[in-house]
């Protein structure tokens, strides 16, 4: 006999922002947030969150979008970050307010278990030596590809301190997750935040990929319900 699973019910508080929300009518882009902003009932300040389901084949590695952009708001959140570097770099990354600066004495930290940071950086000189510890970092190791590569580290450190620089990757159902920042941002700012968000997603386009490329678009605070965005008329907006 097959097991049912019980899933748990909804809060009474969500159940009553959720009445607010029709999800088979998509919003425009500012009506949207605003409705975001309503159904953010929480006892904290709530983040803003983007879900977009793009029209790619994630099986295909030439369709896999991934990349970084930078919000001109920022998400609202400091992350702490560590910098593999040696020398005058490593001096930069310092000054710029990294949290953790090392080279061997670091990767032999973090093969220890030492985990206490948010985004590892490396130069590239450092780049050969990542291998060392990339099984154990999984979805946190640097690579060229999502700029923790880099040797323009003192502008990583800052943007990722300034938490400015947001990196997003197409699961494998093709859903992009991006924060757009806090609810107790301005509407301007959240507009802002949205525009460069979709834009780098709209840049990021497979050139194979074929038909509607995004496809829905759905904005909601941390514990909110999902806001479905028209993504005809958010496309427009963006641009």
């Amino acid at each position: 006999m097959r097991k049912q699973v019980r899933t748990a019910p909804h809060s009474a508080r969500y159940v009553a922002v959720a009445e607010k929300v029709n999800p088979d009518v998509a919003l425009e882009v500012t009506a949207a947030l605003l409705k975001v902003k309503e159904t953010a009932t929480a006892k904290f300040v709530e983040a803003v969150d983007m879900a977009v389901v793009l029209g790619i084949d994630p099986r295909k590695g030439d369709q896999n979008v991934r990349g970084i952009t930078n919000l001109p708001h920022g998400t609202g959140k400091s992350r702490k970050v560590a910098v593999l570097a040696r020398g005058d770099l490593a001096a930069a990354a310092s000054a710029a307010g990294a949290d953790e600066v090392g080279s061997d004495e670091l990767i032999q930290k973090i093969q220890g278990g030492w985990r206490d940071f948010d985004v590892l950086l490396a130069t590239e000189e450092m780049a050969p030596q990542i291998g060392k510890i990339g099984r154990m970092l999984g979805a946190r190791t640097p690579n060229k590809r999502n700029g923790t590569v880099t040797n323009n580290i003192a502008a990583a450190v800052r943007e990722i301190k300034g938490a400015t620089r947001v990196e997003y990757r197409a699961d494998k159902a093709g859903v992009v997750h991006m924060p757009l920042g806090k609810v107790n941002f301005t509407d301007e700012q959240l507009i802002e935040n949205f525009k460069a968000a979709l834009n780098a997603l709209i840049k990021a386009k497979p050139q194979t990929a074929k038909g509607k490329y995004i496809q829905t678009i759905t904005l909601s605070a941390t514990m909110g319900p999902g806001i479905p965005v028209e993504p005809t008329l958010a496309t427009k907006f963006a641009a």
